[in-house]
């Protein structure tokens, strides 16, 4: 090895030295997956290379046999793995190796509990795979050079997993990466032939180039060591090539783990060939855990994109809706030209046919789920729910599937929980019930107590309770599902249809037609605090409610809108009365129009506040109540 020249210590990012005290004290009770994390690694720096090199032909100096090499040195307790990919300068090696550039960092942080336990949990949603090294290793060196680069400006880097690391400029004949481990104490098992074969075997026979290890041959005659020869020890095929009989389990949950960096099993897979007009493959993931950027729009996200097996692109989003950016996967075409670039993917008719295509094989695929394994569907819920809920707004052609893949809580489920689909909530609805009801609100408690659910309480009608702040955007993109319509219970003028029989609808008029003068009195008291007045046939219990005009913004969405800074639009609320209540019984023969109107104003903001809004006026609301409480008392 040449001399090294410009020799510095640098100081781990605060986020490393955390992730690598986890790493080194209780991330794996199976430490060999240390080597199926640097394979992983050398296989994506192998594929990036090959994307480069299809415009820069010259950056594979003659070297086009791509591959990767492990090795071992029992008398020194080291393991080596070296790539002919694509490399790092110095800048790449300080950048890659000694932060996480990655976002989510800071959520990431948040989460770590000081749990040894729990935290190990969290790093395979974060993919830190190279760091897994120091599981086995006390020091490990990195020399890498870029391809392109001089022999001259090779980089080692240095660390012995501490606080900080060694970077310095190197002579590095050959462009790619070498890691050496130099192995801790009691970890010498793995410089062993053997044993490395078995770990590449289990966990990377899909890598889709050779994973070769030296074959210890018989010197001949005159020589004093034996010549090393290399010999391929994994498959070398791309694993979505094959026909899936021929594929284990086993392997599509390791290649998940290789394209996802995760270190979980996914929930479900979906394996297709499609050949035809259009010929492509595709291997589609389900995750089981959120990744910490999931809810950031701009993230990078798609799928890995290969043309003809050959690597073209590692996050290609044009496959898939934004909705659906949690899918990990690959997808391979024989249609699209090597040279494709995301500025094509946009425009490419084929693009959108397989788009469409992808799309649905991944709702057939959660249906799937959703079917045949609820309690996994139910874990799948929880971590994408919120994402799936963008999809009616984002796939109309896709609208009524998404929506029988959507969950929520309802007044017939446990408490809160979000385990109801529309299909289920149809096939215990009412004798005659053509509308399927909803309820929104910013907390579950408030729903579920809220005075709109009376008359549902009392002739036993299942209503959906939606607390996600998604939900009444939802809902607007929404109209029907299976031929039945959606009706916000507390928007407009309830309608029960076949729910209500003809006595009650005439019991119903005529109770309104005996309350008009009431009805005058309150829109005088009231005044420009409400669009109208009148008798409700919602409550059975409470005095009164604020119902929301048939066009005007929900409580949610003008939240939304105001944290936002946008102009929310003027509406005023319906007031409506419970005829039946003693406190409107105790207001109809009040003859003072003064203490008629401070009433008036206590029931309509104690509606505001039952209905979750905040009150324009408290003080005033305070003045009234104390007022009454004063005189009562008296």
């Amino acid at each position: 090895m040449s001399v090294e020249t410009q020799k510095e210590t640098l100081g781990f990012q605060t986020e490393v030295k955390q992730l690598l005290h986890l790493m080194i004290h209780s991330l794996y009770s199976n430490k060999e997956i240390f080597l199926r994390e640097l394979i992983s690694n050398a296989s994506d720096a192998v594929d990036k290379l090959r994307f480069e090199a299809l415009a820069k032909p010259e950056l594979l100096e003659g070297g086009a046999e791509l591959k990767i090499r492990v090795s071992f040195d029992k008398d020194a307790k080291t393991v080596t793995l070296e790539d002919n990919g694509i490399g790092m300068n110095r800048e790449e090696a300080i950048t890659h190796l000694g932060t996480i550039a990655k976002s989510g960092t800071a959520d990431f942080m948040k989460h770590l509990s000081g749990d040894q336990k729990k935290d190990s949990h969290l790093i395979g949603q974060f993919g830190v795979g190279f760091y897994s090294a120091f599981i086995v290793a006390d020091k490990v060196d990195v020399f890498s050079r870029r391809a392109g680069d001089a022999a001259s400006e090779g980089v080692h880097w240095s660390s012995k997993g501490e606080g900080d690391f060694e970077v310095a400029t190197v002579e590095k004949a050959d462009r790619g990466t070498r890691i050496v481990l130099h192995l801790k104490s009691g970890e010498d098992e793995f410089a062993d032939g053997w044993r490395l074969r078995n770990i590449i075997k289990k966990y990377s026979d899909h890598i889709a180039l050779p994973i070769e290890l030296p074959k210890e041959v018989a010197a001949a005659e005159g020589e004093e060591q034996p010549a090393v020869e290399w010999e391929t020890v994994n498959r070398a095929s791309a694993l979505w090539t094959r026909p899936r009989t021929e594929v284990k389990d086993e392997e599509y949950q390791e290649f998940y783990k290789h394209i996802a960096h995760d270190f979980e099993n996914p929930l479900s897979w979906s394996h297709n060939k499609v050949e035809g007009k259009l010929e492509y493959s595709s291997l589609l993931y389900v995750p089981a855990r959120a990744p910490f950027d999931l809810y950031q729009r701009e993230a990078p996200k798609g799928l890995k994109l290969y043309v003809q097996r050959v690597f073209v692109m590692d996050q290609a989003e044009s496959f898939l809706p934004l909705y659906l950016r949690f899918i990990k996967g690959v997808v391979d075409s024989n249609d699209l030209s090597l040279n494709v670039s995301r500025e094509i993917l946009q425009k490419d008719p084929i693009i959108d046919s397989m788009k469409s295509a992808l799309t649905k094989r991944v709702l057939d695929m959660l249906e799937k789920l959703a079917k045949n394994e609820p309690e996994q569907y139910k874990g799948f819920w929880k971590n994408f729910g919120q994402v799936m809920k963008e999809g009616p707004a984002e796939d109309f052609a896709n609208k009524e599937k998404i929506a029988g893949l959507l969950r929520f809580a309802s007044t017939n489920g446990d408490e809160g929980e979000q385990v109801v689909g529309l299909t289920e909530y149809l096939a215990r609805a009412k004798e005659g019930q053509d509308k399927i009801y909803f309820l929104t609100g910013e907390t579950y408690a408030q729903v579920k107590n809220s005075p709109h659910l009376e008359v549902f309480r009392k002739k036993g009608i299942e209503v959906l309770l939606l607390t996600d702040r998604i939900d009444e955007w939802l809902m607007s993109y929404l109209n029907d599902f299976d031929g039945k319509s959606f009706v916000d219970v507390a928007r407009g003028d309830l309608d029960l249809g076949n729910l209500d029989s003809e006595e009650d609808k005439k019991a119903a008029e005529e109770v309104a037609k005996s309350k008009e003068g009431l009805v005058e009195r309150l829109k005088t008291a009231l005044g420009e605090s409400v669009a109208e007045v009148r008798v409700s046939h919602r409550l059975t219990d409470s005095p009164a409610i604020l119902a929301i005009g048939e066009q005007d913004l929900g409580l949610q969405m003008r939240q939304i809108l105001e944290a936002s800074g946008q102009k929310v639009p003027d509406s005023k609320p319906i007031f409506e009365f419970n005829p039946a209540h003693p406190l409107i019984e105790k207001l109809d023969n009040e003859q003072s129009d003064e203490r008629f109107g401070d009433l008036s104003h206590i029931l309509f903001d104690q509606a505001a506040l039952a209905a979750g809004d905040s009150l324009k006026d408290p003080a005033a609301y305070v003045r009234r109540l104390n007022k009454l409480l004063v005189e009562l008392s008296a």
